[in-house]
């Protein structure tokens, strides 16, 4: 990884391990956190991958909280909270910020977007002032599909020097979206703003200014080809009569 940019927004994130009483309690038990000490983050685009129930999501999740962001998503303005499910990891991380402050940020959980776009019609419809729909696009996020809703929200209301705090993105989007999603951050990373996205998709992790994490008993820093969401879409898609053959062999 390229050196830390002090005027990148998020630096790294540390683990306080003294304040934590037992790592025999969850989320502490998982192995992506009982190795962690400092994570280091790339000053454009950070990915965290890895298996189903590794910690992606609650590690992402903690990170988000502890820069002052809603638990359940959105910018820093939403304080809404339809069920209280999130861990404590956020109060023993630490983040490392750089000397600049962003114009901009927010943080986007795919199983919660859903509230965050029935709160920003309650807010609409309660509240005097302009509209906060009007820059997500100006169409409530709930009269348009799932994906149409994700993008818009990448389109209209992402703008420069944010940070951007990502979990499964690629959720509602179609693999053709996942590619206009890169040149939307790559648009984005030029006008000055910081990724950090947690993936299962082999495309949008492809970015190529980036660093990729992925979670294997602990966190180790691999190279694109070197993924296994790579290689195991790669062997699919480049054999794919063999590999349907072992999947539906019985036994």
């Amino acid at each position: 990884m390229e050196l830390e940019n002090i005027n990148q927004y998020i630096r790294s994130v540390e683990l306080n391990r003294e304040k934590i009483r037992s790592f025999s309690e969850y989320p502490y038990s998982l192995q992506a956190i009982r190795k962690l000490n400092v994570l280091r983050f790339h000053p454009s685009v950070t990915f965290i991958i890895g298996e189903n129930g590794t910690g992606k999501s609650t590690i992402l999740e903690a990170i988000a909280i502890a820069y002052g962001f809603n638990p359940e998503g959105g910018t820093k303005n939403f304080n809404f909270s339809s069920m209280d499910t999130h861990s404590n990891l956020y109060s023993n991380f630490k983040l490392v910020k750089g000397v600049k402050r962003p114009k901009d940020g927010f943080f986007l959980r795919a199983e919660s977007f859903y509230n965050v776009a029935s709160n920003i019609d309650e807010l609409d419809k309660d509240g005097p002032g302009p509209r906060i729909i009007d820059s997500y696009g100006g169409i409530s996020l709930h009269k348009q599909s799932h994906g149409e809703s994700f993008f818009s929200l990448f389109i209209n209301k992402f703008r420069g020097e944010g940070i951007y705090i990502l979990d499964e993105p690629e959720a509602a989007l179609s693999p053709s979206r996942q590619m206009s999603m890169i040149t939307r951050m790559h648009e984005l990373v030029q006008k000055g703003c910081q990724f950090i996205i947690a993936t299962h998709s082999p495309i949008i992790m492809a970015y190529p200014n980036s660093v990729i994490y992925e979670i294997n008993n602990g966190f180790k820093e691999v190279k694109y080809e070197e993924t296994e969401h790579y290689q195991v879409m790669s062997s699919f898609i480049n054999n794919k009569q063999k590999m349907l053959d072992i999947l539906m062999e019985e036994r």
